[in-house]
């Protein structure tokens, strides 16, 4: 039942959890970051979103320096605690 509930719970509310949770960060700049947190490379995240590799550099780049993190791994960590890359991403 806490599990069942807590799906309901990220459906019902989850989308709008992230954004308040990092609210510097752009909608895309957001789903960069889930897919970072999911662990998808450079390559994957760029195939899923349909955009170039150099873009989501730049993304991942902004997205470093808003959150003021050094490095991938921080950045994951950080959107891990906001429950971010916990479920499956979506495919495009």
């Amino acid at each position: 039942p806490a599990v069942a509930q807590r799906v309901l719970d990220f459906f019902a509310h989850g989308a709008a959890r992230s954004a308040e949770t990092f609210p510097q960060l752009s909608d895309r700049e957001r789903e960069v970051l889930d897919l970072l947190a999911h662990g998808d490379s450079n390559s994957r995240i760029a195939t899923r979103l349909t955009i170039s590799e150099k873009t989501v550099r730049n993304h991942v780049s902004n997205i470093f320096a808003k959150l003021a993190v050094a490095d991938r791994s921080q950045a994951i960590v950080r959107a891990r605690e906001a429950g971010l890359g916990v479920h499956p991403p979506y495919e495009r």
